[in-house]
């Protein structure tokens, strides 16, 4: 079987994906000239203030956008408590996401073609793997030090707040801290958006003036929201979706390009608050503190 080609790979990270998808050379030919525009266009937005919102397409998108009762999709499992028929505004996620100024999607065959079903006229920007890559090598987190916040749900942000206290797991990721923490419900936040876009709304009006660029990890709400986040900070807001979990050391090494990530864990942390998506845990991947 032809293995991984370096074509697809980002310096400093690792990945165990084994989707076909990374050993053909037809499936994304202009990978690593992409990720090298991708870098130099958040570093030329950052600098120039501009505010802009990237949007990360996944397959649980397709299934929520698509109403079908499929995985975090599924009605009462984390995105919404209530059958579809009950969102009267689910036409707010389908339309918003083409309110986005960049759109990222994966680069699996079946992804794509996901996203084009639903979106036969919105060109795809960039991989949706530059995010998390761009997360595992700690590019984002060193690029950007002293300027960057997080938007995800409130347990997961306590998690990483908590681990920022020490020292051991600031040296891991290269940085000081975080300049903020932006929470949404865990679970359930696609039930109200109007209520969680006034929450957000509050937080980021609040916010500090030297954050230039959010980590934003929020789910299937992300959809009918994260192109509204513009009206309240004049800032960045790169959807990177399950790199928030990498973040409080609950990724799977399996994910794409986090196999080299080590999972920071806290001893007097009860993680029995945590939505783990599919995490599951392997020692040699983990430090305790």
């Amino acid at each position: 079987m032809t293995e991984f080609l370096k074509q697809y790979s980002i310096p400093g990270t690792l990945n165990l994906d084994d989707n076909k998808c990374f050993r053909s050379p037809e499936t994304y030919p202009a990978f690593q000239d992409q990720l090298d525009k991708f870098k130099s266009l958040l570093v030329d937005l950052v600098s120039s203030g501009e505010s802009k919102t990237f949007y990360k397409f996944g397959d649980g998108d397709y299934f929520f956008l698509r109403r079908e009762n499929v995985g975090s999709a599924q009605p009462g499992r984390r995105a919404l408590s209530v059958p579809y028929h009950m969102l009267t505004n689910h036409h707010e996620f389908v339309l918003g996401t083409l309110k986005n100024d960049y759109v990222t999607v994966e680069i699996y065959p079946e992804n794509r073609k996901h996203f084009n079903t639903i979106y036969p006229d919105r060109e795809i920007d960039y991989p949706a793997e530059y995010g998390y890559g761009l997360v595992a090598n700690k590019w984002l987190l060193n690029q950007f030090s002293g300027k960057i916040g997080i938007i995800g749900a409130y347990e997961k942000l306590v998690l990483i707040n908590h681990l920022m206290q020490k020292k051991e797991y600031k040296d891991y990721l290269g940085i000081d801290g975080f300049n903020e923490y932006v929470c949404i419900p865990q679970r359930f936040a696609c039930d109200n958006l109007s209520a969680v876009e006034d929450s957000i709304a509050k937080q980021l009006e609040n916010s500090k003036d030297e954050t230039m660029i959010y980590l934003v990890g929020i789910g299937h709400v992300k959809s009918g929201l994260l192109h509204r986040f513009k009206k309240y900070k004049n800032a960045i807001f790169l959807d990177v979706g399950s790199g928030i979990d990498a973040l409080a050391g609950i990724i799977n090494e399996t994910r794409p390009y986090m196999a080299g990530w080590t999972n920071y864990r806290l001893r007097n942390f009860d993680y029995r608050c945590i939505d783990h998506l599919q995490y599951v845990s392997n020692p040699e991947k983990e430090i305790w503190l």
